[in-house]
């Protein structure tokens, strides 16, 4: 038995996704992978030049597959403003939202509102957007909302004292695990506020394993070319992303990744993280962070009677 694969996505036809980051590697993937299935897709890319090239790959493979290209930079909250704002002046509906972009050990570097890359990318640009949307998100129905995030995560630290690295020496891989840990916690308290409102829309999390998806980072030369050998495809890395985006028995709260090698390789399943992406109390208070620094407001229904 070979696993969950591609041919187990249900027909999309009649919904619309949002992917971040889908010019490229894992999001461009995700984005086909819909598409083909027949979706509609909005590709939300920085690079405005890069998403229209992406869209008319997609278009040479499904001619007859609807595919639209928003820019979108998540290192600048006002873009995500703007963003939310087109969208929903354009969609009626958003059955979908894959919070996929994020950026790769850089060095020291901050967004438009000052915060480092990572932390501010990969993890307040996904809230804020996820904010943003949810009016969207909760006015459709089987809407669910996934999040990308990564084995990296297990060796991530939450460090309230200095989450934009203001103070410490910085260190690009435990920004990133911070930043990656971060995602899986904020998929943990929303899945927690939406259940107590009593909402049906889904919350789940994905990461790929080791997939060579052609982003280089700032990683050295051994590891991108390790990679290129010995690490799953795109193909293969997009199919937990997808499990937790399509899958009917994908519950909320739910968290998918490859089956082998300690979650680096295999068929898409159910994973667990570690305690701290579990810690309940963490979660609040990142939260409760990240809406102070984003001066964004989760807009949530009343507590079902």
């Amino acid at each position: 038995m070979t696993g969950w694969t591609y041919d187990d996505v249900p027909d999309q036809r009649g919904r619309t996704a949002v992917v971040t980051g889908a010019n490229s590697g894992l999001g461009f993937e995700t984005a086909r992978l819909l598409v083909g299935r027949g979706a509609r897709v909005v590709l939300a890319c920085r690079d405005q030049g890069r998403g229209a090239a992406a869209a008319e790959r997609i278009r040479e493979q499904f001619p007859a597959g609807q595919v639209d290209v928003v820019r979108l930079d998540l290192a600048d909250l006002d873009s995500v403003a703007a963003f939310a704002n087109a969208l929903r002046a354009e969609h009626d509906r958003l059955d979908l939202l894959i919070n996929n972009a994020g950026v790769l050990y850089p060095p020291l570097r901050r967004t438009r509102q000052g915060f480092e890359l990572q932390f501010g990318t990969n993890h307040l640009g996904a809230f804020a957007l996820t904010g943003c949307l949810l009016p969207l998100l909760l006015a459709t129905p089987a809407a669910r909302i996934v999040t990308v995030a990564s084995n990296a995560h297990r060796t991530g630290r939450i460090d309230f004292a200095d989450l934009n690295w203001q103070r410490r020496r910085y260190q690009r891989f435990a920004a990133y695990a911070q930043s990656k840990l971060a995602n899986l916690l904020f998929t943990l308290e929303l899945h927690r506020r939406l259940t107590e409102v009593g909402s049906p829309l889904r919350v789940t999390a994905a990461h790929p394993g080791w997939a060579y998806t052609g982003q280089r980072g700032h990683r050295d030369g051994f590891v991108n070319t390790a990679a290129r050998v010995l690490a799953m495809t795109t193909h293969e890395g997009a199919l937990p992303i997808m499990r937790a985006a399509t899958d009917p028995d994908a519950a909320s709260g739910s968290y998918w990744g490859p089956a082998h090698r300690f979650q680096y390789a295999g068929p898409p399943v159910q994973v667990t993280g570690t305690d701290r992406a579990r810690d309940a109390a963490v979660a609040r208070r990142l939260w409760a962070e990240s809406e102070r620094l984003t001066g964004v407001a989760f807009p949530l229904p009343p507590v079902a009677s």
